[in-house]
């Protein structure tokens, strides 16, 4: 069976993304991140995802988190509620570098274990506006892995981004045909103590638009209901 690295945050897209990987027939390598993220609950539900998906190799990688500064993410600032006016700036929730970081170590890893698929759940339709999110910078990054790899001069490496240009209402309805449990995913920014979701910050947003738009209810708890 054909191995993939997949970026997994416990997010509604990456578990989707592994659903797809594994439906291409991919056996899949798990790679998450603890960054000093506010919402590091997403580490124990990625590990969950990874159960879900008899995914047997997870790495969890920690670092350093004073390289993530000025971000609402990761630092004292506030993490904002939506905002649908907010629609021409990037977000204080953006976090510095973080996917050309995270694919970095997945490159590294996929040359380590002489894979040339990488999966992540990057989207640019319904998202926060954040400029490593968009296919531009997927193209840019894929093109210098693979002049500036071994395996990638060899083989090419190719980066999947199976959600790219989907709306948060289709990723959903492709992950249920697919049999995603989207009750052990986690998407909020700014979850209580108890790991239970704002429902009023960006990604809470979308989530909730993508299931009222496929006529069903979320899974998880909010704080607001």
């Amino acid at each position: 069976m054909k191995q993939a690295i997949i970026l997994l945050s416990g997010g509604l897209d990456s578990a989707t993304v592994a659903a797809l990987a594994k439906d291409q027939g991919f056996e899949l390598i798990a790679l998450s991140f603890a960054y000093g993220q506010k919402h590091s609950v997403e580490l124990k539900q990625a590990q969950a995802v990874a159960d879900f998906f008899k995914i047997n190799e997870h790495k969890i990688i920690n670092l350093e988190t004073g390289v993530f500064l000025n971000s609402a993410l990761t630092d004292k600032l506030a993490v904002p509620d939506y905002n649908p006016q907010e629609t021409s700036n990037i977000p204080t929730t953006y976090v510095p570098a973080r996917n050309i970081i995270f694919l970095s170590y997945a490159t590294a890893l996929a040359e380590s274990h002489t894979v040339t698929d990488i999966f992540i759940g990057a989207n640019a339709v319904d998202y926060s506006g954040y400029p490593d999110c968009r296919p531009e910078f997927i193209t840019a990054f894929q093109e210098m892995i693979n002049i500036g790899t071994k395996i990638g001069l060899e083989q090419q490496l190719k980066i999947h981004t199976p959600l790219i240009n989907l709306s948060k209402a289709d990723i959903i309805k492709k992950g249920l045909e697919l049999g995603v449990d989207y009750s052990i995913t986690h998407s909020c920014y700014n979850p209580d103590e108890n790991g239970i979701a704002c429902g009023v910050c960006d990604s809470c947003y979308y989530r909730q638009k993508g299931f009222a738009e496929n006529n069903i209810s979320d899974p998880i708890k909010y704080q607001n209901n």
